[in-house]
């Protein structure tokens, strides 16, 4: 009953914020400049058929009659439709959210199957080669910038070798999907197996000095216990707080992966529609962003308590 209330209570304190959110990105996206009719009919366009696109859209109004129009729509579950494209926003989102979900899930389970090892392995021989191998890898990953690094793994196993698309997607094959994903996955996730690494090799490093591990040595616990149940087990509670961070990031963030590798998926759909001043597309796409942040958020906060039971939701 303590977790519902606390997850009621942070639902609760999710609409404010999305409201705060909504009325910032609405009204900055009208003073950065740019009008919609030019971008969608061109240079060319006639004053005639500019002001015809202005009242079409509803543009013509006073901001504030724009914002209230917007927020209506929203609580009906409307999220307008697109300026450039005349879809719905829905629909566009439906259609590519999928693909940017599939990247972060492969993202993140390579982040984790590669971090976890590693990071505890680093924790456990501290200062021993294996932990300064492993120190140096995290430093590599970090110091590569991901647009980079998708080159070079484009030309090597996507040209060079042949082993895996280069990019593109298609929409229909699902193992093809899979190989098409694999090398943006791994672009997508070389900092965060880093910063994942660095942490956890902190966290064992850290706690394996604590008292109450010298003394449930000195209780006779088996020795696999202690690492498991007092090492390890504390220690992911950073690991994944960093993790949750850094996925909801990866769901916002996949603009650069998504645009090297030609994806079609949310964050391309993204920079497209900053660049067109597609105002009901990028207002929707960040409140999605700003939920699913919170959401992520939230789930982290409920896993503590399995990982620590002292964690209270008393506020």
């Amino acid at each position: 009953m303590e977790r519902l209330n606390y997850c009621v209570r942070r639902v609760l304190q999710i609409i404010p914020v999305l409201f705060v959110i909504s009325v910032v990105i609405f009204f900055l996206m009208r003073f950065i400049g740019g009008d919609p009719a030019v971008m969608v009919l061109g240079d060319k366009a006639t004053s005639e058929a500019i002001a015809a696109f202005h009242q079409r859209a509803g543009l013509d109004d006073p901001l504030p009659i724009q914002y209230v129009r917007y927020m209506r729509d929203i609580l009906h579950g409307d999220l307008g439709t697109s300026l450039s494209v005349r879809r719905p926003v829905a629909e566009l989102v439906a259609a590519r959210f999928p693909v940017t979900v599939k990247l972060t899930v492969l993202s993140a389970f390579l982040s984790i199957l590669i971090s976890l090892p590693l990071g505890y392995l680093a924790g456990k021989y501290k200062d021993r080669p294996a932990d300064q191998g492993i120190r140096a890898l995290a430093l590599v990953f970090i110091a590569m910038p991901s647009f980079w690094v998708g080159l070079l793994l484009m030309m090597l196993f996507g040209v060079r070798l042949g082993w895996l698309p280069a990019g593109g997607w298609d929409s229909t094959n699902f193992w093809t999907q899979c190989k098409s994903l694999l090398l943006p996955a791994l672009t997508h996730s070389l900092s965060l197996i880093a910063l994942l690494m660095r942490d956890l090799r902190n966290s064992v490093v850290d706690i394996s000095r604590m008292d109450y591990v010298d003394f449930a040595r000195s209780k006779g616990i088996p020795e696999s216990e202690v690492k498991g149940r007092h090492i390890f087990r504390n220690a992911l509670i950073s690991y994944v707080t960093l993790l949750s961070i850094r996925i909801a990031y990866m769901l916002g963030g996949s603009v650069i992966t998504e645009s090297v590798f030609a994806l079609p998926g949310i964050g391309k759909l993204m920079i497209d529609s900053i660049f067109g001043r597609d105002y009901a597309v990028v207002q929707s796409l960040v409140l999605i962003f700003a939920a699913m942040v919170m959401v992520i958020n939230l789930l982290t906060d409920i896993l503590y308590s399995f990982l620590d039971p002292r964690v209270s939701y008393h506020e």
